[in-house]
């Protein structure tokens, strides 16, 4: 959520913001609602407490035995007028309160205008593996390999899952131990959190109410998207002590989402699809600390790639490629070769203090002092259903084999892969 004040102090700065997105709100509108919202309060909280004050005055003259009926004829009339009063408060507060859940972060400054066309490439670590072969794809590969069963897969749940077997779960698997005893050893802790979340932890995360009807409902709750939704509410409501910052979690779960892949090749095998694995950092900062942060969660992410021998880049998003949430994101993108195109598989991003607002988030200064919005950031660390094609289709040999990263073989997996016996 954006800073009200801001809004009202600088409203061509919010404006000129939001148009890098691509949105355009009534910013005068809100202006003229917020203006009345204020007056609309004001007279509540005066209404208020001139009826405490009669309400006080009269105890005191029946405690002397002295008559207030004069009194009691004004409470009566303060206590309709002031009905009417919060009356008209909560017909202002709901437009005024859903205006600015609806505005999405402001992007950095230096975070560029448009879509995804104008996305900036920071830097490309090494280059993309020269084969000396045509590259197999990697739903090719995992199927000769035996790795990925998507027929069965679509047979148990539908369209856009799939099931991992044999060396295909191993890999897998050995992804998610390794990067979760890679960031519990930089000092991150280790958080299993409820896959089922209440809509306040939606809220909180920025997801809801704009994007409330793309997860996946159970009752009254919905299955998370990422483990953001779930890290970013762990201290919802609360006031931390600035020695306890940074606070740094990594959290495993699955991730659901509706949206999917289609049977385009760039959507196909485990690019995209319902459920997913996906290890998540997250951190609570403060706001002098949080660029140091991000930056932090990007060596983190890119490291991991690069354990994995994986040739990569690294991508400043444009305004309107970034979640709504987000002020600043970078992706981290591995090399497809049987695409000729990159795929993410980290997001690192610093929501600065919009989610903190939104959950009641702060801290208290050491020295004393207002308590202050933390500012939240959030990385994939990593994704693992784009890691795989990768690792597939970089490290395939002629031979139809495809060498495994030997940071993984600590988990049980062997040196190479190789086909299935038919």
């Amino acid at each position: 959520m954006l800073d009200v004040t801001l809004i009202r102090n600088c409203p061509d700065q919010v404006r000129d913001a939001l148009r890098k997105r691509a949105v355009d709100p009534d910013i005068p509108g809100f202006l003229a609602l917020d203006a009345a919202f204020r007056e609309a309060r004001t007279a509540v909280e005066r209404l208020r407490g001139e009826r405490r004050r009669i309400s006080a005055e009269i105890a005191v003259r029946r405690r002397e035995g002295a008559a207030a009926d004069g009194l009691q004829t004004t409470a009566r009339t303060l206590t309709g007028e002031l009905g009417d009063a919060e009356t008209r408060l909560a017909e202002l507060a709901g437009p005024h309160q859903e205006f600015l859940d609806a505005l999405p972060n402001l992007p950095d400054d230096d975070v560029a205008a448009g879509g995804k066309e104008n996305n900036e490439v920071v830097r490309v670590v090494g280059a993309p593996p020269a084969l000396g072969f045509p590259a197999r794809d990697h739903v090719e590969l995992t199927q000769d390999l035996g790795l990925v069963d998507h027929k069965r897969g679509a047979a148990l749940a539908g369209n856009g899952y799939w099931i991992y077997r044999g060396d295909g779960a191993a890999l897998e698997w050995a992804l998610l131990n390794h990067f979760l005893d890679a960031h519990r050893r930089a000092g991150y802790e280790f958080v299993l959190p409820p896959h089922l979340l209440t809509y306040e932890a939606g809220y909180t995360a920025g997801q809801f109410p704009k994007f409330a009807d793309e997860v996946f409902r159970v009752d009254e709750h919905f299955l998370l998207p990422t483990a953001e939704t779930a890290l970013v509410n762990l201290h919802r409501g609360e006031t931390l002590d600035e020695r306890e910052l940074p606070r740094r979690y990594v959290a495993y779960t699955p991730c659901y989402r509706r949206e999917s892949g289609s049977h385009r090749t760039a959507d196909r095998g485990t690019l995209r699809g319902h459920q997913f694995n996906k290890v998540e950092l997250f951190q609570f900062a403060r706001p002098e600390d949080s660029d140091a942060a991000q930056l932090e969660l990007l060596a983190r992410a890119e490291e991991l790639v690069a354990e994995l021998g994986l040739h990569h880049r690294v991508t400043k998003l444009a305004a309107g490629d970034i979640s709504p949430a987000q002020a600043k994101t970078y992706d981290v993108e591995v090399w497809l070769p049987s695409l000729g195109a990159y795929a993410e598989v980290s997001s690192v991003s610093n929501a600065r203090d919009y989610q903190a607002r939104r959950g009641g988030i702060r801290y208290r200064p050491a020295g004393g002092g207002r308590a202050v919005y933390v500012h939240t950031l959030n990385a994939s660390g990593l994704a693992t259903s784009r890691l795989l094609p990768a690792i597939l289709e970089q490290h395939q040999r002629a031979d139809g084999t495809v060498a495994v990263p030997e940071v993984l073989r600590r988990w049980g997996l062997p040196d190479v892969l190789r086909p299935a016996r038919p």
